[in-house]
């Protein structure tokens, strides 16, 4: 068996973390992220922290479906800066407060995110996507 380069471990751990995330699966998809974890929002404040991201997502998997496709991974040789693009598809299930009244209403959007890695864990994750767009989608 031939050892991975940084590199290919860190496109594999962020490979982890939109697998986990597309199953469901929030106990792996948090154990990939280290304890102080930073959580650049979209849009939103700074969050630091596994327990603060676990809230994060917990609020999520109560308001929206999602589903990432058309992944693309990119890091730099190091293995500790990573980006991804990808598109979102999702369903909006329930209203979250300061947002368009949730309906059912399905929307699709390109995502990036940003990630730093430090020994082995995911130690910063950033994303950005076109808020706008999304709540004219949800608002259609």
């Amino acid at each position: 068996m031939t050892n991975k380069s940084n590199k290919d471990q860190a496109v594999a751990l962020i490979q982890s973390y939109y697998d986990a995330f597309n199953a469901e699966d929030m106990p792996s998809f948090l154990a990939l992220l280290s304890e102080d974890v930073i959580h650049d929002l979209n849009q939103g404040k700074t969050e630091i922290g596994k327990a603060a991201f676990a809230d994060f997502m917990a609020i999520m998997v109560e308001h929206y479906q999602e589903r990432i496709s058309d992944l693309i991974i990119t890091a730099n040789e190091e293995g500790t800066r990573v980006a991804a693009e990808s598109i979102v598809t999702g369903q909006y299930l329930k209203t979250q407060t300061g947002l368009p009244e949730a309906k059912g209403q399905t929307y699709s959007l390109p995502v990036g995110a940003f990630f730093e890695i430090k020994n082995d864990k995911i130690s910063r994750v950033t994303s950005y996507y076109n808020l706008q767009s999304w709540i004219e989608q949800v608002s259609a």
